[in-house]
């Protein structure tokens, strides 16, 4: 008995209701999956089914378009890989000497300011040994040496802080050298307290080294950034 309207007989409603899941096993067998059902139960469906198999004849059509279509030309980046990697590799003989430079200036700068500490300890605890200068100022000159001290350990510790001091270090012996030199030739300062200047130079000539490899390997590593986005 046919139903009253346009609604199709409930039993082929229920076999449509059934084409989603053969139509996933179709996609699977396109793919080289497994089916998730026997594939007799499959190919009955598709002889029964006109809806399905067009689905099927379409499905492979598309994988087929797909699967022969060229694939698009990437560029060759092999050599601009290759020139972006860093020169010193870790365990060549180049990295080596590097990483002992390194170490150097690093020593060499815990070093300087552990004498710079040594020349600020009289003065910061007793006040003496800034030729007769007023206690108070006494202190404060020491204070200001072990502070230098401080910031020389510091850069030794982490060299990226090093482009950070260098002006403050920098500036100070390079007004420091001229006022000394002056105290020199008309006999304010004896030859000996001037000469302990000579480590606030020797760690500002320290401290400009390690900001300087460090400003140097920063440019290393963006100009092999921009030769691989390139």
């Amino acid at each position: 008995m046919q139903p009253a309207g346009n609604q199709a007989a409930p039993a082929s409603d229920y076999y449509c209701m059934q084409c989603p899941r053969f139509r996933e096993a179709i996609s699977a067998r396109l793919d080289g999956e497994p089916l998730g059902m026997p594939a007799r139960e499959l190919d009955e469906h598709l002889a029964g089914c006109s809806g399905c198999a067009a689905w099927a004849d379409d499905a492979e059509l598309v994988t087929r378009r797909a699967r022969l279509v060229p694939s698009p030309v990437v560029p060759d980046l092999t050599a601009a890989v290759l020139a972006a990697l860093p020169r010193e590799l870790p365990g060549t003989p180049a990295a080596a000497r590097d990483r002992l430079l390194g170490t150097t200036l690093r020593v060499a700068l815990v070093v300087v300011a552990a004498a710079q500490a040594a020349l600020s300890w009289p003065a910061l605890l007793s006040g003496s040994g800034t030729m007769s200068a007023p206690v108070h100022m006494a202190h404060e000159s020491g204070a200001w040496n072990l502070a230098v001290a401080a910031g020389l350990v510091a850069v030794a510790a982490a060299p990226r802080l090093a482009a950070g001091a260098l002006p403050f270090v920098g500036s100070l012996a390079v007004l420091l050298v001229p006022v000394t030199l002056g105290d020199l030739a008309a006999g304010h300062v004896p030859v000996d307290r001037a000469g302990n200047h000579l480590l606030l130079i020797a760690g500002t000539v320290l401290v400009a080294a390690v900001a300087w490899r460090g400003t140097r390997r920063g440019a290393a590593r963006a100009a092999g950034r921009r030769r691989v986005a390139a």
